[in-house]
């Protein structure tokens, strides 16, 4: 098969007076290529014009595009709705969490604070300005970084209250729950607050109540607990003892005459753990006894029957020697 642009073609040659090949320069064959390849582009943009600006048609693969784009910010309006549905929810068992399940356990509520932090982090969602939608998408992936942290945060607070839940049982014997002494042979003589300071007779801060009665009277632990402190000192506090009954809480007995603990014993409520003294700066022979819970001094009143018939305390009570020390006939005696 032979192509027609493929035959030779012949021109009369004056100066020869023959009829030779003609030829045609590359340049010229360039030359028409560029021009037919621009005039194909500009008929292409003509073409595009009049399709979509004179008949306001589009083309078919921008089209499927925006339909596809539809699509997917329908789907993104019913997520935002049910995210905004499942918050709500989130938020119900956050109010439920701090006003319920976490004082059962004397667990301090989580903050608003705690529970939003890291989440409206300066620049986090700027790269999704770019798109057409872009603040409806940084709304949505926002909304969907809230709902991600309040869930963690929800499930830790979950983990630990059922932490101290399956632990109740210990909670209870280590909460300091029973008078420090026999409350029929001692009397108030400063509660919790402010007070008048016999000493610098001025108004200060009681951080414990003071029970007073005669020295040597027995001191009870108030709940299960291990003794991490053993101190003397001869102003304050005097011979003190503080009791870690875990869980947040400990108690401290001051002013004692004799301690028949050391540091390190492991007490259970109602065991006979010192006698009452004058040591320290008193005025006269009394206990001075706090609680302190999660750090803060706390009215130990709260935490226990003051009206507790004698019948009853001495149901609690371990009215022995000293379990330790006295059973080995040894008694330590720190400051008499």
């Amino acid at each position: 098969m032979k192509f027609p642009f493929l035959k030779k073609r012949y021109v009369y040659n004056r100066h020869t007076m023959l009829y030779e090949v003609h030829k045609i320069p590359l340049k010229r064959y360039l030359q028409g290529g560029v021009a037919m390849f621009l005039g194909s582009i500009v008929l292409f943009f003509i073409y595009m014009c009049i399709y979509r600006y004179c008949f306001g048609l589009t083309l078919p693969k921008t089209e499927k595009l925006q339909l596809r784009s539809l699509d997917l910010k329908s789907k993104l309006e019913i997520l935002d709705v049910e995210m905004d549905s499942r918050l709500e929810s989130l938020q119900e068992l956050q109010l439920r969490d701090n006003n319920v399940y976490r004082p059962i356990f004397g667990l301090e509520e989580i903050s608003a604070q705690e529970r939003n932090s890291g989440i409206s982090s300066e620049g986090r969602y700027d790269s999704l300005t770019i798109f057409r939608d872009g603040d409806y998408m940084r709304h949505i992936e926002r909304s969907m970084d809230v709902l991600l942290k309040k869930a963690y945060m929800q499930s830790v607070s979950y983990d630990e209250v059922f932490s101290f839940a399956t632990r109740a049982g210990d909670m209870a014997k280590c909460v300091p729950a029973i008078p420090p002494m026999k409350m029929n042979k001692v009397k108030f003589s400063s509660r919790f607050g402010y007070r008048h300071d016999p000493i610098f007779n001025s108004t200060r801060y009681h951080s414990g109540i003071d029970l007073s009665g005669r020295r040597g009277e027995h001191v009870y632990a108030t709940g299960d607990g291990r003794v991490s402190e053993v101190v003397r000192q001869f102003y304050g506090y005097g011979l003190e003892l503080v009791i870690d009954h875990g869980f947040g809480y400990k108690t401290r007995y001051a002013h004692l005459n004799r301690c028949y603990v050391e540091v390190g014993d492991y007490v259970t409520r109602g065991e006979y753990i010192a006698d009452m003294g004058n040591s320290g700066r008193s005025t006269g022979p009394h206990l001075h006894y706090e609680v302190i819970y999660r750090g803060n001094k706390v009215n130990p009143l709260n935490y226990f029957d003051s009206e507790m018939k004698s019948a009853e305390y001495a149901n609690v009570i371990a009215d022995t020697l000293v379990k330790r020390n006295r059973s080995n006939g040894k008694t330590k005696n720190n400051g008499r």
